[in-house]
């Protein structure tokens, strides 16, 4: 049954919308990927506070018209869906850990970060930035060690110098 002129207005305003509000957006194809395995990745994604969205993509096109993002729209193939949220990061790592495991059913074709339209290989750059925790722990190892190796050595000059 063919969408309305009405409901399609409406559909693009919401979408518009959507992307106004968050700070990044992954476009992503997908094809192949059963009803059972995209309700298990709805479900992985709203415990991380991600929203994921299926749309058409002209109606899509239109939105990112109205939201006035930098930069050229990624070609957008095969079904189009996108993942959205607050935090920069989330939602580019979150799909591509699940695409991980159906990588024949998922794939990260693009999304907006920051303002601006990206491709694929700069989103898949964007994914694989660990969480924040972690760069917080790997930080702290960093300052860490000269002090740990420095305390090593003093050390084994104190060993030399009793014996």
């Amino acid at each position: 049954m063919p969408i309305k002129k009405e409901q399609k207005a409406e559909i693009v305003q919401e979408l518009g919308e959507v992307i106004k509000k968050s700070n990044s957006a992954v476009f992503v194809n997908f094809h192949g990927l059963n009803v059972a395995e995209s309700t298990k990745l709805r479900r992985e994604l709203r415990t991380k506070e991600i929203g994921y969205t299926v749309a058409k993509k002209t109606l899509a096109k239109r939105a990112f018209e109205g939201a006035k993002i930098e930069g050229e729209v990624p070609e957008l193939a095969g079904e189009f869906a996108f993942a959205y949220g607050k935090d920069l990061i989330a939602p580019a790592r979150e799909v591509y850990n699940f695409q991980k495991t159906h990588k024949e059913n998922l794939e990260i074709v693009g999304g907006i970060f920051e303002g601006k339209f990206m491709n694929k290989e700069q989103m898949m750059g964007i994914a694989l930035i660990p969480p924040v925790e972690v760069l917080y722990g790997q930080f702290v190892n960093l300052i860490n060690s000269p002090l740990q190796k420095f305390v090593m050595a003093l050390d084994q000059i104190a060993d030399k110098k009793a014996s």
